[in-house]
């Protein structure tokens, strides 16, 4: 037994258990006054070692670590919790990069244990990597993995129509969901020259459903796009059809202040949650056109302790999530 309160830095607390395989077995949350004179809380804890037969997998007695501490999160995690949210058991998803990579580790190890990701540097996967990513090529992706192939094999499952949903961002995108990735001012007056494609439009044409995560700022969330890289509506209801593109189009945009999801008459992007903390004033200072909300609109559900281990499990240094 380890006697007494220990106390804990929050941000070190996880992997300070983990490593010294110790169950919590008390909590208290003094409050203390720094060398500034500002009123912190800290955590203390009283801890005991894990016997030979105990694990700390959440649950029970030794388990029981997350409700007390872990309730402080970022933008960021909270972004991933909700891409992760939007995959369904058993669905082909094209991951993508940066967050929508911790988003499916995440759905994976919880409520999608059957989906399988693609990627698009020629990657099929069943099973979280074993260790973080911070690119689709690293090498803990391709260990592993149910197929390794071309991108044109992988290319080939979207014209197919086999991919349920897929991720991508925009450094531009409209009230209907068109993404500017190439030229901000437009290809005849060019601002700023952007990569380009990839494999977005590909994603936005064909994938069954798409989530776009982007950070929420009125330079990005402008009225029309000065440039469409990777389709959303178009135009509007029928657009879609009329240019003959297979897949369903956006379902849901992510964002550092909220989620957006598309009216089904009008194909209209409107507020469905906000984030915790954020105000229904300034997302709409943040958007460039005047921003429907739902009648209900909700707060976005926090991310669960458990969903927080998990992400901080694959992102331990906090590279993808800024902690």
């Amino acid at each position: 037994m380890i006697r007494g309160f220990q106390e804990v830095a929050l941000p070190r607390l996880e992997g300070f258990i983990r490593r010294c395989q110790l169950a919590v077995i008390g909590c208290q949350l003094p409050e203390r006054t720094t060398d500034n004179g500002q009123q912190a809380t800290t955590l203390g804890l009283q801890l005991r070692f894990l016997s030979s037969q105990e694990s700390l997998d959440g649950r029970g007695e030794c388990g029981h670590v997350g409700e007390s501490f872990m309730t402080e999160y970022t933008r960021s995690e909270l972004m991933v919790v909700a891409g992760a949210r939007e995959i369904k058991d058993g669905e082909l998803v094209f991951v993508g990069m940066r967050l929508p990579l911790l988003a499916f580790q995440l759905a994976k190890a919880t409520h999608a244990p059957n989906a399988q990701g693609l990627f698009e540097n020629g990657v099929l996967r069943d099973q979280p990597a074993g260790k973080p990513l911070f690119t689709m090529g690293d090498a803990p992706c391709i260990e592993g993995a149910v197929w390794t192939t071309t991108m044109l094999d992988i290319m080939a499952l979207l014209q197919k129509g086999r991919v349920d949903l897929g991720f991508i961002g925009g450094a531009e995108i409209d009230h209907f969901g068109n993404l500017n990735t190439s030229y901000i001012g437009g290809k005849e007056r060019v601002r700023v020259r952007l990569p380009g494609s990839g494999g977005g439009s590909d994603i936005a044409s064909l994938a069954k459903r798409l989530v776009i995560v982007m950070s929420h700022e009125r330079r990005r969330f402008v009225e029309k796009a000065s440039y469409v890289t990777s389709p959303g509506f178009g135009e509007g209801m029928g657009w879609r059809e009329r240019m003959g593109l297979k897949g369903g189009g956006p379902s849901a945009v992510i964002t550092t202040l909220g989620i957006l999801r598309f009216e089904s008459e009008t194909k209209e992007m409107f507020l469905d949650s906000l984030h915790p903390g954020v105000d229904l004033r300034e997302i709409k200072e943040a958007t460039g056109w005047s921003l429907k909300v739902r009648e209900d609109v909700q707060e976005t559900p926090p991310p669960t302790s458990e969903e927080l281990m998990i992400i901080r499990k694959f992102d331990p240094t906090g590279f993808w999530t800024n902690r």
